[in-house]
């Protein structure tokens, strides 16, 4: 509820006396979760690909974090910068250039995280990589994500929803997404246990614009260790 004061001039009268009107705004409706998952897939199903610049920052909370999957000291309290490529279903490319270089790529099943300065390349499922790295979820197989997160709209006009992993062991408790009037996404909000929060911001975003085929597969260059997970 929000109150708005207006004073005003008595007519006929030499005293000031204060009117006071009060205008009550409706809370928003929430949608049902039948009704938020239909709106997500049918948001997502416009998206056939998708390029953007991203600018991602973690806050930290107050207490030492502790270690935690998917979440390294080396994303804490720094601002990440770089590009995103996503072709549906399935592929899926993001780089980070600054500050440092890391590249996460997939064609398909197989998820690659390459950091040159390593020289070392890391060879994942996509199954397990997308609980990590939830930007994955917008390259991604719609009944899949479906079968995987609890959907929720809290305002059913407007285009902005909240998932919630059904795997209590993922990397995140909820993920905010808010889609732009294009319907590309402009922002992401990641919440995870300790109470550590990252932004991810979208711009000069691309919907459904021509991607080069290579975009998406990945070679380690020579002399790259491979590890497994």
């Amino acid at each position: 509820m929000f109150a708005k004061t207006l004073c005003a001039m008595v007519i006929g009268s030499a005293t000031l006396a204060p009117v006071i009107s009060t205008t009550v705004f409706a809370a928003p409706v929430a949608a049902t979760e039948q009704q938020a998952t239909a709106n997500l897939v049918k948001q997502l199903g416009g998206i056939r690909s998708l390029t953007a610049n991203f600018e991602q920052t973690t806050k930290v909370s107050a207490n030492k974090p502790k270690q935690q999957k998917g979440l390294t000291a080396q994303h804490m309290n720094q601002t990440f910068k770089g590009i995103m490529k996503v072709e549906r279903p399935g592929k899926f490319f993001w780089e980070t250039t600054t500050p440092a270089k890391q590249t996460i790529v997939t064609s398909g099943k197989t998820v690659w995280i390459y950091d040159p300065d390593l020289e070392q390349a890391v060879r994942q499922d996509l199954d397990e990589q997308i609980s990590n790295t939830p930007a994955l979820l917008l390259s991604g197989n719609t009944s899949q994500i479906m079968k995987s997160y609890r959907v929720t709209q809290p305002n059913k006009g407007k285009t902005y929803y909240t998932l919630y992993p059904k795997n209590s062991e993922g990397a995140f408790q909820s993920l905010t997404i808010s889609f732009g009037a294009n319907k590309a996404p402009t922002l992401m909000i990641l919440q995870d246990s300790l109470g550590q929060t990252t932004y991810v911001k979208f711009s000069n975003v691309k919907v459904n614009s021509k991607i080069a085929a290579g975009t998406f597969n990945f070679t380690p260059p020579k002399g790259t260790d491979i590890i497994d997970q």
